[in-house]
């Protein structure tokens, strides 16, 4: 799915996963729910924030492998020269933990050209079973 680069997109998107894993079998309130929403909230503010290009969208695809029971987020934006890596912020700092979360709570996580076109993609891996 598109959506605008702005923190609404980056809400809306976030709403679409936690309806979308309520509607796979993972409850609003069970681990899994929680913790795809908030790896995801994290790498689609990354997309709005550190990704954006003036009149360009990000895109979201959330899959679940039924026979493995994983669920994968992507989260693709325009910028390719951007490429995300965790590091360790100041202790003061307001911002620089998104990726920390994300590195700490999906199963595998990276970053990966994007096909056809200027930009990246970055996914979480959750094994749920």
């Amino acid at each position: 799915m598109c959506f605008t680069s702005t923190p609404r997109g980056a809400r809306l998107a976030r709403r679409l996963v936690s309806h979308r894993l309520h509607d796979w079998g993972h409850p609003y309130a069970s681990r899994v729910n929680e913790t795809v929403t908030l790896v995801t909230a994290e790498l689609t503010a990354n997309a709005v924030r550190h990704g954006r290009v003036p009149g360009r969208d990000f895109h979201l695809r959330l899959t679940h492998a039924a026979s493995g029971g994983a669920i994968r987020v992507e989260v693709t934006d325009t910028r390719a020269e951007k490429l995300p890596t965790p590091g360790t912020p100041a202790a003061d700092a307001d911002c620089g933990r998104g990726l920390l979360i994300v590195e700490a709570l999906a199963d595998e996580w990276g970053v990966t050209p994007r096909a056809c076109a200027p930009g990246k993609t970055v996914w979480a891996e959750f094994r749920t079973r």
